[in-house]
């Protein structure tokens, strides 16, 4: 049981203002019950110091009600006491009886509720009620005792079980906000993941045009305007591609959805697949890169959508790192693979000499980092390192039959 609802707090976590108000409502229909308590007792003849002491009680029993309202334990006790002396005192008694069952556990309420009993049976003994025997009249005050337990219990139980159902809201709710946030933010890692990967390739491609412009200003004048067209027009594309993303990153601030479900990449644009490998490949050339490519793929068609998204995003970094780190050094691009087993990559390109390396192609070096993650979600495996002069890249996918 919920220990805030077991403690003096007040019943169901009113508010100060609504605590304020049951308890002026329940005094005042206190006062009414006692001075008409009273009233009965004086048109039974009751007069002179017995009545003096029933007006005392019944006032104390009124006065003390906000004490039980704090205190329910030594308030209903002190209440149980005045019920002993006077009959007036019987209703706050009840009161204060019904406001620890709801405010206690049920062994303190029992307990509570024997002592007020025990108060009006000893109340009975001197001064018994002329219209009932003493033993029915016991029993009727240990029946109207055992309900106000059962009463305040119920509604104790029924407290809990509410503010446990409020608290499960609240937990829920956070729980889906948390989801939200962690979705917002895979889907942000998704973004930046995609965009190092395309225009990590495509300034590659600009800088080693650019390098071709500045160590060939000898070549001649239509290559010169090839190589600056190119070097225009990709610009213009990566720019392009910045700016959706950066669109796409702020109409996820504003709480719309940006994702694309992994179905396309930012902006809409359609992903990549293995089919576009030879796109790539010619690129590369293109950009005067000796890349040989072998591909031993059995029905490519037949490859899943995200494992094709993922081996071109491999090779692709695969080419970027070598045009960076080993440019004018050939590269060896091999694929193989069938349904119902994986799909095989392996790109390879000698190690480029130290004496003859050109300046060092700035990044953030977590290409390879960002790549093992991506086809470890994917399932497969990736390895990477150098052996025999070479730096060599590994990739295993899985494939479903």
């Amino acid at each position: 049981m919920n220990s805030e609802i077991l403690s003096d707090a007040p019943p169901g976590g009113r508010p100060e203002g609504v605590r304020g108000r049951v308890v002026a409502t329940a005094a005042t229909a206190m006062v009414v019950l006692v001075a008409v308590t009273v009233w009965a007792r004086c048109q039974s003849g009751v007069v002179g110091a017995v009545m003096a002491a029933d007006l005392a009680a019944g006032a104390a029993g009124c006065a003390l009600l906000p004490v039980v309202a704090r205190r329910p334990v030594p308030g209903a006790l002190a209440l149980a006491v005045l019920a002993a002396l006077s009959p007036a005192a019987t209703p706050p008694a009840t009161l204060g009886a019904l406001w620890a069952a709801e405010r206690r556990r049920f062994p303190v309420a029992a307990a509570l509720a024997a002592a007020g009993v025990a108060a009006h049976a000893v109340q009975g003994l001197w001064r018994p009620n002329g219209g009932i025997s003493y033993a029915w009249w016991l029993g009727l005050i240990t029946v109207a005792y055992g309900a106000l337990v059962g009463w305040g219990a119920l509604a104790r139980a029924r407290r809990a079980l509410v503010a446990s159902l409020r608290e499960r809201a609240a937990r829920a709710e956070a729980e889906q906000g948390r989801r939200v946030a962690e979705a917002r933010m895979l889907e942000r890692t998704r973004i930046a993941r995609e965009m190092h990967d395309v225009l990590a390739h495509r300034l590659s491609l600009l800088a080693t045009y650019a390098g071709a412009l500045e160590y060939r200003p000898d070549a001649p004048p239509e290559k010169l305007a090839r190589a600056a067209g190119v070097v225009r027009a990709g610009a213009h594309q990566a720019l392009d591609e910045l700016r959706e993303v950066i669109l796409l990153l702020r109409s996820d601030d504003d709480g719309e959805d940006g994702g694309d479900g992994g179905d396309g990449a930012a902006g809409g644009r359609p992903q990549p697949v293995l089919a576009d490998l030879p796109r790539l490949v010619a690129e590369s050339r293109d950009a005067g890169g000796r890349v040989r490519l072998s591909d031993r793929v059995v029905d490519p068609d037949a490859l899943p959508a995200a494992a094709g998204r993922t081996a071109y995003r491999v090779v692709q970094e695969g080419l970027t790192n070598a045009r960076k780190h080993a440019a004018g050094q050939p590269v060896r691009v091999a694929l193989e693979g069938r349904p119902g087993d994986r799909l095989e990559i392996a790109i390879s390109n000698p190690l480029p000499d130290p004496a003859a390396a050109g300046p060092a192609v700035p990044g953030s070096g977590t290409g390879l980092v960002g790549l093992t993650e991506r086809v470890r979600l994917a399932g497969g495996r990736l390895d990477h390192g150098t052996a025999s002069g070479e730096f060599r890249v590994r990739a295993w996918l899985p494939w479903p039959a």
